[in-house]
């Protein structure tokens, strides 16, 4: 109980909200019977991990759409929270949910508020209402009745924030609340704050009839422990996250992976489906084949770091895939491993086609070559082929050993076959840079048998 207290003080969960858990937890877990296949602490981390879901829980991420006219969605929080930002995300992911959303300029205060709303509403091609001079309950009930007007059915609004809670905020708040009568009211919080977040989240619960919160900057350090102590302070449910600067990093929110983050145990789930979005499935289907099948080359590899890096930081990939993949990163920062990658792609671009497809066909001075085409040492290409040479058997071993990876092997294999002999009738002819198929019987097929039977008499 000492560890677990520790680790979600660590991950910036509150003192308080910390001191009730691991007492509930306490009482739940004496007495527990422990499965046979699992030692008790494991045992105590899956209660653990099973109690977080219920108290960050349950999911809800329904919005209560208006019966009529335009839903109108009340955004509320601190000021460096984010929330102008995430107006414009939670606009895009609407719309791409089929909606035709509004986003309403109403923090007349910050400098440079109105004119941030109007180039994200441009990047994401969603309209943006503003007045010049007027007071924001107004502005907001003139924006609503234009949305109406104009076919638009979700009205988000960006109200104004401040650096601290202060009455003069709240007022304002609670006065565009009475004339737009919103039906959904979002705190936007940081998780980066900490302890911070719960205060503000209460004070806002008080003021505010709250129905839901957004968390954002969840892909920064903290490892989310505001998400716990927010839902503890204020029971509302946590609807969407924040996962990073762009526009299309924002998700609908779910409490088991979020305990797994806050345990330390990375969020895999959250990692896949942004992959499944940003990489071209049949392309990574066809490397995963020939992979499988010990026919990876070095192209294939030079296409698996454009695929990885839609994904965005490889630390941060390495990170969010869990502490087996974070032991990579140990001791070396973002920066650094960015720097490995480029060199690497370097080396590979300084490969001809010939090489990329057949690597063992380099010899000592094709690799100094591609040392000085690459600015890099012949030491560093040497340990790139052997790492990639092991990485090859490694993969084409499991791909023997059948299952899914054999069956998609060769599956792939197949496939390709089938595509090349297509490619190969449709030119008339074979490609002698990269010596065509082993029982084609063609020119550049003959040729390498003369070479054969030369070296032979050679040795002879």
């Amino acid at each position: 109980m000492r560890e677990i207290r520790q680790a979600l003080l660590a991950a910036d969960v509150s003192y308080k909200v910390v001191k009730d858990f691991v007492r509930d937890l306490s009482e739940k877990a004496v007495g527990e019977e422990v499965l046979r296949s699992v030692t008790p602490g494991q045992q105590v981390v899956k209660i653990v991990h099973d109690a977080l879901v219920e108290l960050m829980g349950p999911v809800d991420h329904t919005i209560h759409w208006a019966s009529k006219g335009p839903t109108v969605i009340l955004m509320a929080g601190l000021q460096g929270t984010g929330k102008t930002t995430t107006c414009a995300k939670l606009a895009r992911f609407l719309k791409k949910k089929g909606k035709h959303p509004l986003l309403v300029a109403a923090d007349v205060k910050r400098p440079a508020a109105v004119e941030q709303l109007k180039t994200l509403g441009g990047q994401i091609g969603v309209p943006v209402y503003s007045e010049e001079g007027g007071r924001p309950p107004m502005i907001c009930k003139r924006a609503v009745k234009h949305a109406a007007a104009n076919g638009q059915d979700v009205v988000i609004l960006d109200t104004a924030g401040r650096l601290a809670i202060d009455r003069e905020m709240m007022d304002e708040v609670r006065a565009v609340a009475r004339k737009v009568d919103p039906q959904e009211i979002f705190l936007v919080c940081d998780a980066m704050t900490g302890q911070d977040a719960v205060n503000s989240a209460k004070a806002f619960d008080e003021e505010l009839a709250l129905t839901g919160v957004i968390l954002t900057k969840l892909d920064g350090d903290a490892r989310g422990g505001a998400a716990m102590s927010v839902k503890a302070v204020t029971g509302k449910p946590i609807k969407y996250a924040g996962l990073g600067e762009k526009l299309e990093d924002f998700a609908e929110f779910h409490p088991d992976r979020m305990a797994g983050r806050i345990l330390g145990m990375g969020d895999i789930v959250s990692l896949v489906e942004k992959a499944q979005e940003a990489i071209d499935q049949e392309q990574a289907q066809e490397q995963a084949a020939k992979l499988f099948a010990g026919s990876f080359d070095m192209e294939d590899f030079l296409g698996l770091f454009d695929q990885m890096k839609k994904l965005g930081s490889m630390k941060k990939v390495l990170e969010q895939a869990g502490p087996g993949f974070a032991q990579f990163t140990e001791g070396m920062s973002g920066e650094e491993m960015e720097k490995e990658m480029a060199r690497t792609k370097a080396m590979i671009l300084s490969m001809t086609p010939k090489e990329r497809y057949r690597p063992e066909i380099l010899d000592v001075s094709r690799r100094r070559r591609i040392a000085r085409g690459s600015g890099t040492s012949l030491d560093d290409v040497n340990r790139l082929l052997k790492e990639f040479k092991l990485v090859r058997k490694q993969f084409k071993q499991l791909g023997q050993q059948g299952g899914i990876a054999g069956k998609l092997a060769m599956r792939g294999v197949r496939k390709r076959k089938k595509r090349r002999m297509k490619d190969l009738l449709g030119k008339g002819g074979l490609p002698g840079e990269l010596g065509g198929l082993p029982d084609s019987g063609d020119a550049a097929g003959r040729t390498r048998g003369r070479r054969k039977k030369k070296k032979k008499k050679k040795r002879r």
